[in-house]
C-alpha cells in the first residue's frame, strides 16, 4: 500500500507540474530581459500594449532563448516592443472578423462543414503577434457552463462534420475537463473529426502526459492535433519526446506557422523547420501571413518577399514538406492561397 501511495503522489506531482510552470511564468518585461542577459533599458517598452496584453513566458520556453541576443527569434516572439503602441492603418482589434461570428458564446462558424469552439481564454504564453490578443473572451468563450448550448447548436446542424477546439489554448484545460468536453461532443452523431489547435506541447512540454493523450485519443473521432511552431529552435529534445506520445497513440500531427519578420522570414530557416517537423512525425500544414492585429505590424512580411521565400522552399524541399502559404480574409469561404 505504501508503494501505491507513493506512486499516486508522484503521478499527481507529474500531472500538476505543468500548472506550476504556468503559474511561475515570467510576467514582467524587465524580468524577461534580465533572464535573457539584457539590461532593462536595452529596448523600448510599450506601456499601453503591456497593460492590455501582459507578458507571459514559461520557463521551458525561456530556456530555449539565446542569452545576450536581442534578435533571438524566440525572444522576438514574446518581447514587447515600443512599436506595439503605434496605430497603423489596416491593423485592428478584430483582424479576421471573429467578434460577430458566434453562434453561441465561444462557438464560431466561419467555414462550411466545421465549427470552432473557444474552450478557454487561458494560454501558457503570450505571443506578441497573436491574432486574438484583443479578443473579448469574457463574453465569448464556451466555458463549461456554455458547453451545453454549443452542443445543442452543433446537434441541430448535421452539415458540421468537424469540431475544432481552440482558445486561448484548449490544453490549458485540465485532463478531466477536456475529457468531459470531448465526451459531450462524441455524442453528436454527425461529428466525425476532432481537431485541436495548441501551442502547449511546445511551450510547456510537461503538459503532455499519458492521461492527456488518452483523453484525446480514446474516442470514436478521427483526431488531429495542430501544433504551432514557428522556428526550429522551438523544438528541443523534451518537445520531441512529448509530441511522440501523440504520434504513438495514432493522433495525426500537423504544424502551422506564422510568417514573421525577424523570426522566420528566411527559406533556410523554414526548410530546417520542415525537416525537424517531419523527422519527428509532424507534417507542415499552413504558413500563415500575419493577421493584421493591432500591435503586431512590426512582424509583417510583404507578399513579394513571402512569394520569394516560397519559391526557394519549393526548390529545396519535396512538395509534401512545403506548407501552404495562406492569408485569412474576413468573409471568404476558405483561407486564401498566396
Amino acid at each position: 500500500m505504501r508503494d501505491k501511495a507513493a506512486y499516486d503522489t508522484l503521478k499527481r506531482m507529474n500531472n500538476s507540474r505543468w500548472q506550476e510552470q504556468i503559474r511561475n511564468s515570467i510576467r514582467n518585461r524587465d524580468e524577461l530581459l534580465a533572464s535573457t542577459g539584457h539590461d532593462n533599458n536595452c529596448s523600448s517598452s510599450p506601456k499601453k500594449a503591456i497593460k492590455s496584453f501582459p507578458v507571459r513566458v514559461p520557463e521551458a520556453y525561456l530556456n530555449r532563448i539565446e542569452r545576450n541576443n536581442l534578435n533571438d527569434p524566440l525572444l522576438r516572439q514574446v518581447l514587447p516592443l515600443d512599436e506595439e503602441d503605434s496605430v497603423i492603418s489596416g491593423f485592428n482589434s478584430d483582424p479576421v472578423g471573429e467578434f460577430n461570428k458566434n453562434a453561441s458564446p465561444g462557438l464560431i462558424r466561419k467555414y462550411h462543414g466545421r465549427a470552432l469552439l473557444i474552450t478557454t481564454s487561458s494560454c501558457a504564453i503570450h505571443c506578441r503577434y497573436c491574432f486574438r490578443r484583443h479578443y473579448p473572451y469574457v463574453e465569448n468563450q464556451a466555458g463549461k457552463e456554455n458547453w451545453n448550448d454549443a452542443c445543442n447548436i452543433l446537434k441541430a446542424d448535421s452539415d458540421i462534420k468537424e469540431i475544432i477546439l481552440s482558445g486561448g489554448d484548449p490544453l490549458s484545460l485540465t485532463d478531466d475537463k477536456l475529457e468531459s468536453l470531448i465526451s459531450q461532443l462524441e455524442k453528436i452523431s454527425h461529428l466525425k473529426w476532432l481537431r485541436i489547435h495548441t501551442r502547449m506541447p511546445v511551450v510547456v512540454p510537461t503538459r503532455v502526459t499519458d492521461k492527456l493523450v488518452r483523453a484525446i485519443s480514446q474516442n470514436r473521432f478521427k483526431q488531429t492535433l495542430v501544433l504551432h511552431i514557428n522556428h526550429p529552435n522551438e523544438i528541443d529534445d523534451e518537445v520531441i519526446k512529448r509530441i511522440s506520445l501523440f504520434h504513438d497513440a495514432g493522433i495525426r500531427l500537423l504544424n502551422q506557422s506564422v510568417l514573421l519578420r525577424g523570426v522566420n522570414d528566411d527559406a533556410l530557416v523554414l526548410a530546417e523547420l520542415s525537416d525537424r517537423l517531419y523527422t519527428n512525425n509532424v507534417l507542415p500544414y499552413y504558413l500563415h501571413m500575419l493577421d493584421p492585429v493591432a500591435g503586431a505590424a512590426h512582424f509583417e512580411v510583404n507578399d513579394d518577399v513571402a512569394k520569394n521565400i516560397m519559391h526557394d522552399l519549393r526548390s529545396s524541399l519535396p512538395g509534401y514538406l512545403v506548407p501552404r502559404l495562406v492569408r485569412e480574409i474576413e468573409g471568404q469561404p476558405y483561407k486564401t492561397p498566396i
